[in-house]
């Protein structure tokens, strides 16, 4: 734990601890939010058919979703648990590894 703490810049277990949290609770609702967002767009399970491809679409484009929710309940989470400038910086250092630094800018 040390180490983690160390490498994420992390003075207290406490802090640690609500970091944790907010991982946990951000995934889950991320999770959660997507489904009634497709349904609120016209885009339910229901609407497509039952064949591979449509399933396949489906579940691609739901996943699709759940990474700007991510991103979002982050730092929305952070703020919430008064960890807003740790998740602010990992959050930025997250989307410039992946190549999406422009939007930030």
């Amino acid at each position: 734990m040390q180490e983690l703490k160390k490498r994420w810049g992390i003075n207290s277990n406490f802090q640690l601890v609500l970091v944790f949290i907010v991982f946990a609770i951000t995934g889950s609702s991320s999770v959660y939010i997507a489904k009634p967002f497709l349904a609120f767009i016209g885009l339910e399970r229901a609407n497509f058919s039952d064949s591979w491809w449509s399933s396949t679409f489906y579940w691609t484009l739901r996943l699709l979703l759940i990474f700007p929710f991510y991103q979002v309940l982050l730092v929305v989470y952070g703020w919430l648990f008064g960890q807003f400038r740790f998740f602010w910086n990992f959050e930025k250092k997250m989307l410039h590894r992946m190549g999406l630094g422009f939007i930030l800018k």
